[in-house]
């Protein structure tokens, strides 16, 4: 009972499911269930430099699997040139270490590595991203950490139009601002926003809690302002201090934005209106 009052303190609520637990297929004392069978073992002590300017995307992309295949558990990539959908599903622990900007859906589809970016992202960085932790050091495009999962995926600069849109867990840290409709369709997870942030923020969220240090230009439907509580700034605090993050005003000061829940019960609506929706 303390445990669901104090994550309903946080904004994570929880629902009532009539369907299948997951206690029915899942046991968490079964190790090979947080593992992929294709899974390597690797050695975070054997490092290997890639040359990415002469390989296209996908020869990038088999070249990591190779290296990680022979154990390599620390792998830098340079001259990436900004090419698309780099070190994308990657299943593996893997420091990756990449040494300029990425093109589109850069570092999508990945459940484990910890990534750090010294250059910039375009559009759609860290898509469907499972677990694993993401350092850009410069700006990111739109669409940034769109169906996130879970991890943390950090940007010091600034991002662009609908981040995090219909993120399902994990958190994003933003240094700087955000574009607008980011958190569009939110359903849960954390994000966390330390300059302004553009309009219709957490337009249509289902769930989930955004932070915001600096100016919000407009919410969007169904977002409201939440209540800060002592939970809110310990966990901020913490988070913040891990990426070597501050808010400008300080944390105790930030805005908290939560789902309204007026889009959660259709069962008001006429069957006419229903039909529509549906």
């Amino acid at each position: 009972m303390a445990l669901r009052t104090k994550s309903q303190d946080m904004g994570m609520h929880t629902e009532q499911l009539s369907g299948r637990t997951q206690q029915r297929f899942f046991t968490p004392s079964e190790e090979q269930n947080f593992t992929y069978p294709e899974a390597f073992d690797v050695d975070f002590n054997k490092r290997a430099e890639l040359d990415c300017g002469p390989l296209s995307p996908r020869e990038v992309n088999l070249k990591l699997r190779d290296l990680m295949s022979k154990g390599y558990g620390t792998i830098v990539m340079k001259n990436p040139g900004a090419k698309h959908s780099l070190a994308v599903g990657i299943l593996n622990k893997l420091n990756l270490h990449i040494e300029g900007s990425l093109g589109y859906f850069g570092c999508g589809l990945i459940d484990g590595p910890n990534i750090r970016i010294k250059g910039r992202v375009g559009w759609s960085c860290a898509e469907n991203m499972l677990a694993g932790t993401i350092v850009i050091e410069k700006n990111a495009g739109s669409t940034f950490g769109a169906a996130l999962r879970g991890g943390d995926l950090v940007c010091m600069g600034d991002v662009g139009a609908r981040m995090g849109i219909d993120m399902k867990g994990g958190t994003i840290l933003v240094g700087g601002r955000c574009g607008a409709f980011c958190g569009f369709m939110m359903q849960r997870g954390r994000m966390v926003v330390l300059g302004d942030a553009g309009k219709n923020l957490g337009d249509s969220m289902y769930d989930g809690t955004i932070y915001v240090g600096g100016k919000i230009d407009g919410l969007g439907v169904d977002a409201v302002p939440g209540e800060m509580t002592d939970l809110d700034v310990s966990w901020l605090s913490r988070k913040l201090k891990m990426y070597g993050l501050e808010a400008p005003k300080g944390v105790k000061n930030m805005q908290k934005i939560v789902a309204g829940k007026q889009l959660w019960n259709y069962d008001n609506l006429e069957p006419t209106e229903k039909k529509l929706i549906l």
